[in-house]
């Protein structure tokens, strides 16, 4: 009886062969990516305000160097370091005898040419008849009315120093010219001054008003005066210093752009009734050019920027996320306002979008601990 297994041909059993091996060495499909943990936020439309910040610098409105418009001793000061002075208070005071006796001078000066000129009035009306009558020459009538009208002009002259001399002793009274804060007193009483000194005797600020300096780029230019054309612009100042911001006005946008610097000077005023601004501080300034009623706003942190500009990635209904370019507008307090590209109530993710890809499975964190969120949130608005 022949044997069964060589009865089998050799070609069949090779290829059973070859069908094992290939078998075995099949490669499984790979497994599919597992979602991407994000955190999301939704797209919100509110009210969001057009701001412009910027770093400004606090001025006195006004600010006068008191001098002395005389020489002569100061005899004393009747104002303190510091101290708030009001419109027309006397702040110094200058010894007022020397001015007092050029006016005593100027007035006898007076008196003697007046005496003069009434008794060449005298003459003129004494020999007026005469000279009517040919008893005197015209030339003689002539020198007579001459000389009264020499006389009367001295008058004059004499009258013009007597006021002069009067502004000289009112000038030994200083007075201040509005109402302010008094700096540092710099000459002490019983020290000579001079008239037009190169050191003032004080400085006075007013600070109440007062003004913020501060500049924006000249790109917005037109936003400001357009903005500004419509309504009286607000401008708040902060600063570590304050414990309040600070409401105030914009009073004045310069009329170039600084070439050197591409900036527009701007300038607010505030009335500043406690004092909290100081002239020389620094604030931070925020100005409000208007207000977006409708505004879709998201996280500032949903906002990346990419070769073709910002985007944002979607997280659609059936947790794929889309990766989608947006214009954005602004960022006001950490929420940036979306000017194209996405609608109000969709989901943007906000944290997490380095694991994420376009079109790709998303697990978002915690889903109903950040719905709850949001909703409190909304409930607080």
């Amino acid at each position: 009886m022949p044997n069964s297994i060589t009865s089998i041909p050799f070609s069949r059993i090779l290829g059973v062969a070859v069908l094992c091996l290939a078998g075995c060495n099949r490669t499984p499909p790979p497994a599919a990516p597992a979602p991407a943990p994000v955190s999301v936020a939704s797209a919100t439309r509110k009210s969001v305000p057009d701001l412009l910040n910027a770093v400004g610098t606090v001025e006195a409105i006004n600010s006068v160097a008191v001098k002395s418009l005389v020489d002569g001793q100061l005899l004393e000061a009747r104002v303190k370091d510091g101290d708030e002075v009001k419109a027309g208070q006397l702040l110094f005071k200058i010894d007022p005898r020397p001015a007092q006796a050029a006016l005593a001078q100027s007035r006898a000066a007076l008196a003697k040419d007046e005496a003069a000129r009434d008794l060449a009035k005298a003459q003129v009306d004494r020999y007026k008849p005469i000279a009517n009558k040919g008893f005197i020459s015209a030339d003689q009538m002539q020198q007579t009315v001459t000389a009264y009208e020499a006389a009367a002009a001295s008058v004059k002259v004499d009258q013009a120093n007597v006021a002069a001399a009067k502004l000289t002793v009112g000038y030994t009274d200083i007075y201040a010219p509005f109402s302010g804060r008094a700096g540092r007193i710099l000459v002490q009483a019983g020290n000579l001054v001079k008239a037009n000194d190169t050191n003032p005797l004080l400085v006075i600020n007013q600070v109440a008003p007062i003004f913020v300096n501060f500049a924006v780029p000249g790109a917005y230019v037109e936003r400001v005066r357009a903005a500004q054309a419509k309504s009286v612009l607000q401008v708040l100042a902060r600063g570590d210093a304050l414990n309040t911001p600070q409401a105030g006005a914009l009073a004045f946008v310069d009329n170039a752009v600084d070439p050197a610097t591409n900036t527009v000077k701007l300038r607010a005023s505030f009335a500043n009734a406690d004092e909290a601004l100081w002239p020389g501080q620094f604030v931070n300034i925020e100005l409000t050019l208007g207000t977006d009623a409708n505004a879709v706003v998201v996280p500032e942190a949903a906002v990346k920027a990419g070769p073709n500009g910002s985007y944002v990635f979607v997280v659609k209904p059936d947790k794929h996320a889309e990766q989608r370019i947006v214009v954005t507008a602004r960022t006001v307090a950490g929420e940036t306002v979306i000017s194209k590209g996405l609608e109000g109530g969709e989901s943007v993710v906000i944290d997490g979008q380095s694991r994420v890809a376009d079109g790709g499975l998303v697990k978002v964190a915690d889903e109903a601990a950040q719905r709850k969120a949001g909703t409190d949130a909304a409930a607080r608005k």
